[in-house]
């Protein structure tokens, strides 16, 4: 048996001998030990832990498919980086860090708190032509997997995605399209909170990306240069670093989602590293979970962004990890195990 396949074996051994019905804290039994089989590990550490916040400008933003302007991105970047945003304001409780990353603003914010791992000043107009070239998009890629590896470096062993760029919903939807083969009608959702006038002119922009790049749904790179973005790129290398690193990630919205679905079709396997933390309000979302055969712990409607879904689900984890490490088993309560019935049954057959 190899060692991610022993410690998997070892994670729920000890989830079984804890005195509580078997298996009755659910998912959260079953993404501790998916911990356990990447780290090779059964002791489970996450104790250090970060969102790492990847920030980029969108070309699509000129088509007006959002309700804020593309400034935001450098000011929201700026907050992250100053400890101020919502992300950070409800990763403070939880000793979780907030990382800023600029991997493609259109211009560059002066905080020394952001880190540079800039590719480019922001993408194309999707509507017009391709987002990015080809090797920009794996360059963006490579970020992503070496700042997984920074990170591993500097300690920490849970890394949440987040993400800040204005018009990042048009690119993710429309990456998304192309992937399922759906109509942008179907799954093209409010974004930060568009009327239906302005969503409707959305689904017209995203079918116009899809008709002008023609982008071939089974080469996920041209997918992601010519509809996507350098923070969806980034991204999807986070959770390819993930799997090279073993470091767990934690999968955010649908732009995370999106990020993590091309992924795993550029390197198949990786789901093992991503951890899904919450169903986002985006229509898109359910259809890709389905897809990447994901079940979300969090349904609460949550469209925020940056990276604050994942966050959720770290204090989630820390309790049942505190569990999983501390709770008593049944020989110590002096009662009889529970017995998995159907397995007795199996057995017997």
């Amino acid at each position: 048996m190899d060692k991610s396949k022993q410690a998997a074996q070892e994670a729920r051994e000890r989830w079984d001998a804890i005195a509580k019905p078997l298996g009755s804290l659910g998912a959260l039994e079953d993404l501790v030990t998916k911990i356990c089989a990447l780290t090779q590990d059964p002791h489970v550490n996450i104790r250090k832990r970060c969102v790492a916040i990847v920030c980029a400008d969108n070309g699509v933003v000129e088509e007006g498919v959002t309700s804020s302007p593309a400034v935001v991105t450098q000011v929201i970047a700026h907050n992250i980086a100053q400890n101020m945003s919502s992300v950070c304001r409800m990763c403070a409780p939880f000793g979780i860090d907030c990382v800023a990353v600029d991997v493609g603003m259109k211009k560059p914010v002066a905080n020394a708190n952001i880190l540079n791992r800039r590719v480019a000043a922001g993408t194309a107009n999707i509507a017009t032509g391709p987002a990015m070239l080809r090797e920009q998009a794996q360059e963006a890629i490579e970020v992503g997997i070496r700042l997984v590896g920074d990170l591993k470096e500097q300690g920490y062993n849970l890394v949440a995605t987040g993400e800040m760029g204005i018009g990042n919903t048009t690119t993710a939807t429309a990456m998304a399209c192309a992937f399922l083969g759906i109509e942008p009608a179907r799954i093209t959702g409010r974004g930060a909170g568009l009327s239906d006038e302005a969503l409707e002119h959305k689904v017209q922009v995203i079918t116009r990306a899809l008709e002008v790049n023609k982008p071939d749904a089974f080469d996920p790179l041209d997918v992601l240069s010519k509809l996507g973005g350098l923070d969806i790129a980034a991204m999807c290398g986070m959770f390819m670093g993930g799997a090279q690193h073993r470091v767990p990630i934690v999968m955010d919205g649908v732009i995370s989602t999106v990020a993590a679905y091309c992924a795993m079709q550029l390197q198949p396997g990786c789901e093992k590293a991503i951890l899904p933390s919450h169903l986002s309000a985006e229509p898109a979302m359910p259809l890709l979970l389905e897809h990447m055969n994901m079940q979300p712990v969090i349904h609460a409607g949550m469209r925020l962004g940056e990276g604050t879904g994942a966050a959720c689900l770290i204090p989630l984890l820390d309790m049942a990890v505190s569990l999983y490490q501390t709770g008593p088993t049944y020989d110590d309560c002096g009662i009889e195990a529970f017995v998995d019935e159907d397995k007795t049954e199996d057995a017997q057959q």
